[in-house]
């Protein structure tokens, strides 16, 4: 058994910079199942879906959006070609891992996918998301925590400032995050992060100046924080996000480590600009994407990542070139455990009799049947405890299936 000491210097962190880290005791299969690991990652401020996942095979995609589609035959004179992945759907052109995960069977895309709530609320839908229940105030506590509980000797990991809502509950939780200066309030640098990353130039200057905190007499930067920045710059990425992306893939690597995590991003809110925003937002989402994959290699046949975000934008572009909260959305599943390499979700079409409200992405897939899919098959949680703890009231939504790898699954 490793010592705390080496735990730290293995995750290149001083001991003042883990003073609120807790080891993860030594979980055994017979405790928990399998050694299979889940992490949530939640893009706050609602990812336009068909920007990520340009549906540039169906017949009103170019009508609707105009200047801001996407398509395989490109470049054109302000986008590059996007990456096809079938006869209908792409992914954008930033997300250049993304595709190698999904040529390689280990990213599964979900269109057309929502919670429950279908309003346009940020904080009511992000609530949504995040409690588990079919309402914004459906529940105090988070889902993912709910999952923490429901299984003996298992610990989560939140990477956030703050402790975020679908981490809150009686579940055993940690939370982590890179030191910040002590004369700086996190809780503000977090709430400043989304609107610097409204305008592309400010955005990086910000991302730069959190990596660099440190640099005139406030706490230095970890170790590994500083590794995880040098690489998120090589790579041409101008935000945190892959920091914290790799951090949460060393922790989970650990023998000891803990099986279920979660990380946030914010400045997903693209009513203006957006192509030029999502260019980078998504460049620095792929990113994250290769920086976890390349840090939880040890457990990489076994992980499994959600990303989510609250809802997704109008089918139509507004006067800014930008798009309004919508509905349906997406979510990306990726992993070495995951039956990936084909789009997942029951696509509606973008025709303007096939919008919801005549305006929005009608949404097929409700998050909570893939979460409720991904707990049972992955992590063994039983269909009953399911329906009545993690995701109370939801009895009628059965699991999706066919989620992972058919032997992991077995």
């Amino acid at each position: 058994m490793s010592t705390r000491r080496e735990f730290l210097r293995l995750l290149g962190l001083s001991a003042t910079a883990a003073a609120t880290l807790t080891l993860w005791p030594g979980i055994t299969l017979a405790a928990t199942g399998a050694d299979t690991r889940l992490l949530v990652l939640m893009l706050r401020g609602g990812l336009d879906g068909i920007h990520a996942l340009p549906p540039y095979g169906d017949p009103g995609y170019a009508e609707l959006r105009g200047p801001l589609a996407l398509t395989p035959s490109g470049p054109t004179a302000e986008d590059p070609a996007a990456l096809r992945l079938d006869g209908t759907f792409a992914l954008h052109p930033a997300l250049a891992f993304a595709q190698q995960l999904y040529q390689r069977g280990q990213l599964l895309p979900i269109a057309a996918a929502a919670p429950p709530y279908w309003g346009r609320s940020h904080f009511e839908a992000q609530d949504c998301v995040e409690n588990g229940t079919a309402t914004p105030d459906g529940a105090q506590t988070g889902w993912l925590n709910r999952a923490v509980a429901a299984l003996p000797g298992v610990d989560g990991l939140a990477v956030s400032t703050v402790m975020p809502l679908m981490m809150r509950g009686g579940g055993r939780i940690t939370t982590w995050s890179p030191p910040l200066p002590m004369r700086v309030n996190p809780i503000l640098l977090q709430r400043l992060e989304p609107l610097y990353a409204e305008d592309p130039r400010l955005a990086v200057a910000f991302a730069d100046a959190l990596a660099n905190q440190g640099a005139s007499g406030g706490a230095a930067l970890a170790p590994a924080d500083a590794m995880a920045a040098g690489k998120a710059k090589a790579m041409g990425s101008g935000g945190r996000l892959p920091q914290l992306m790799q951090a949460a893939g060393m922790f989970m690597a650990r023998a000891d480590g803990p099986r279920i995590g979660f990380v946030e991003d914010y400045g997903w809110d693209t009513h203006a600009n957006q192509a030029a925003i999502l260019s980078r937002k998504l460049k620095e989402l792929d990113n994250a994407f290769a920086s976890f994959a390349q840090a939880a290699q040890p457990v990489w046949s076994r992980m499994v990542m959600v990303v989510v975000t609250e809802f997704g934008r109008t089918a139509r572009i507004n006067g800014t070139n930008g798009t309004d909260h919508g509905t349906g959305g997406v979510m990306f599943v990726a992993g070495g455990a995951v039956a990936g390499g084909r789009v997942g979700g029951q696509w509606p079409g973008m025709r303007p009799q096939q919008l919801y409200q005549n305006r929005d992405i009608h949404a097929t897939t409700d998050f909570r049947a893939v979460f409720k899919g991904l707990l049972a098959a992955h992590l063994g949680i039983g269909e009953r405890v399911l329906a009545t703890r993690v995701f109370p009231g939801s009895a009628a939504l059965a699991p999706q299936g066919g989620l992972l790898r058919a032997a992991l699954a077995a």
